[in-house]
């Protein structure tokens, strides 16, 4: 038998402590709208699988399988959705400038010093645009690596 879509979004939701609310306005939906995909009283769109696919890391067509999503919406849903946000590119290349700067030792501690100073900024300018609980504590532990 397969899961009601909504039900599969309501456990995704909760997975990743996110209100009903926070999940509306991540889609630019309402959240009586989230309300009544979860409980099965609307069925979402093919807009709002795909962004609802790219908040949980997964593919539309991923998102639907084994659910009742109408196999007729899903044939129209696209192969990909973005998965990854602003924050979290960014939290990625400091890891990789941090461990490169690790390899290098004190051979390059100047360059490894302005790699640094520029990161601090560049995480300030992130915390500064983003409202987001959880990606303000990554930048957060992100400053906190910087200072070590």
């Amino acid at each position: 038998m397969n899961e009601p879509i909504g039900q599969r979004i309501a456990r995704l939701r909760s997975e990743l402590g996110w209100t009903q609310q926070e999940l509306a306005e991540r889609l630019a939906i309402s959240r009586v709208a989230v309300s009544h995909i979860e409980l099965g009283l609307s069925m979402p769109g093919e807009r709002t699988i795909t962004l609802l696919a790219g908040l949980f890391k997964r593919e539309p067509l991923q998102l639907v399988a084994g659910t009742d999503y109408p196999p007729a919406r899903a044939e129209r849903l696209p192969f990909v959705a973005c998965r990854y946000t602003e924050v979290e590119l960014q939290l990625a290349l400091l890891a990789r400038d941090q461990e490169w700067i690790v390899q290098l030792g004190s051979v390059a501690a100047a360059r490894a010093a302005v790699i640094l100073d520029e990161w601090r900024i560049r995480l300030e300018r992130l915390a500064q645009e983003t409202l987001d609980r959880r990606e303000l504590a990554l930048i957060a532990a992100a400053r906190r690596s910087l200072d070590r």
